[in-house]
């Protein structure tokens, strides 16, 4: 039973990568694809470590560690893009100046 959670945590996982790679085709702004990329990989990383926790449970202060720093860093990571898109440095930075 815990192999076939694991294996549906892991498959999950991958979906919300495609799932949050397939806007980026779209004609929306580069924020909204931003936004749904960094949520959607987030998610699926974030479920293929639950699966690897299932898989390998003798291992998990590093898988929980590793969903930790999944956590902050891209929520960090984020907002410094989302800044940069919208402040004057972003600006600057875009007009190459």
């Amino acid at each position: 039973m815990i192999n076939i959670l694991s294996y549906i945590c892991i498959v999950l996982g991958l979906v919300f990568w495609y799932w949050g790679t397939w806007p980026l085709l779209g004609q929306r702004s580069v924020l909204y694809k931003l936004h749904g990329l960094s949520v959607a990989d987030t998610l699926g990383s974030m479920a293929i470590m639950v699966g690897l926790l299932l898989r390998i449970p003798h291992e998990w202060p590093l898988l929980v560690l590793a969903l930790l720093s999944l956590a902050i860093w891209n929520t960090v990571l984020g907002y410094v893009l989302a800044y940069c898109a919208t402040s004057e440095v972003g600006r600057e930075v875009s007009d190459g100046q």
